[in-house]
């Protein structure tokens, strides 16, 4: 049986993973693709295989009904978020599916605990000057006593949250789906966005619904301490993104560190690139081999479950 793999970590280090399934009685097909296949790519290669290895694709009730009708059985989603896939679609379809969630928290929130340190210590314009044959010193953030609005408690959220706390730092929790305080001692909750003038960092490690979306949007913005950083390793349209150009054009937002985006990859034109202040990922916080080989192997156990069935 086929298994299509759309997810770009996965394939990073498909070589390691195809001799794995090819023991199992299963052929790993990776795709051809940088981020995403279009729906259309999708309509025309699924009803091909078996199973499919989702990414960030577009897995849309129109796509699973393709694969249903030609020979598609099941589906794992790599990784955590899930706001790409129509779950209902799957349930109506008789397509199995389910994702892997807790495989890299701690990754993400190293990534998002070195773009606040980064962002605080201007470490990326320093980088920049000194390519560019200056030698510039400015004077940057402490960490230790500043106040983090943190957008989510589950595994990257904990993670980061010890990591904040370890440097020092007081940190205001969000997540409606978390009750109490998480086990974790010294994290304060609260409801968004309240105390969000209180912040000096807002962090987004919380997956994304459509009662989130654009949370943090200009009335939100406009409640932030003046000169507020903003990291989001979570999902971009989280953001409301003209609203954020607009603030760090005046200044309300410092800087930001964006390893996402509404639209990824982002595009030419996405006026965030004229922002020097700005600091951009390719969506990669969970890219680490050793997160990968972790989800890769629960994602090709949970479909090997499936398609033995």
């Amino acid at each position: 049986m086929k298994i299509l793999v759309t997810c770009p970590p996965m394939l990073g280090l498909i070589d390691e993973f195809i001799p794995v399934a090819r023991e199992r009685g299963f052929e790993l097909v990776p795709a051809k693709v940088t981020q995403t296949l279009s729906q259309d790519e999708l309509v025309a290669l699924l009803p091909q295989y078996d199973g499919w290895i989702i990414g960030d694709d577009p897995a849309t009730r129109r796509v699973f009904e393709a694969g249903k009708a030609g020979k598609l059985k099941a589906a794992v989603k790599w990784g955590i978020g899930v706001d790409n896939v129509d779950f209902a679609a799957c349930k109506d379809l008789g397509i199995p599916i389910i994702n892997t969630p807790q495989m890299f928290g701690a990754e993400v929130a190293d990534v998002a605990l070195a773009y606040a340190i980064g962002l605080a210590r201007q470490l990326f314009a320093i980088d920049r000057g000194v390519r560019e044959g200056a030698w510039p010193k400015p004077a940057g953030a402490s960490l230790a006593g500043k106040t983090v609005a943190l957008v989510g408690l589950g595994d990257i959220g904990r993670a980061l949250a010890r990591r904040l706390l370890a440097c020092d730092m007081r940190v205001v929790a969000y997540d409606p789906g978390v009750d109490g305080d998480c086990a974790l001692h010294g994290v304060q909750r609260a409801a968004w966005p309240e105390r969000v003038d209180e912040a000096d960092f807002i962090a987004f490690t919380c997956s994304l619904n459509e009662r989130n979306r654009h949370m943090l949007n200009a009335e939100v913005l406009a409640r932030c301490r003046r000169g507020v950083f903003v990291v989001n390793v979570a999902r971009g349209p989280l953001i409301d993104e003209p609203a954020l150009v607009s603030a760090l054009q005046s200044g309300q937002v410092q800087a930001a560190a964006l390893d996402v985006f509404e639209n990824e990859p982002l595009p030419a034109d996405s006026p965030l690139r004229a922002m020097p202040q700005c600091v951009f990922g390719s969506h990669n916080g969970s890219n680490t081999k050793d997160a990968v080989r972790r989800a890769s192997q629960e994602a090709m156990t949970r479909m090997f479950g499936f398609l033995r069935g």
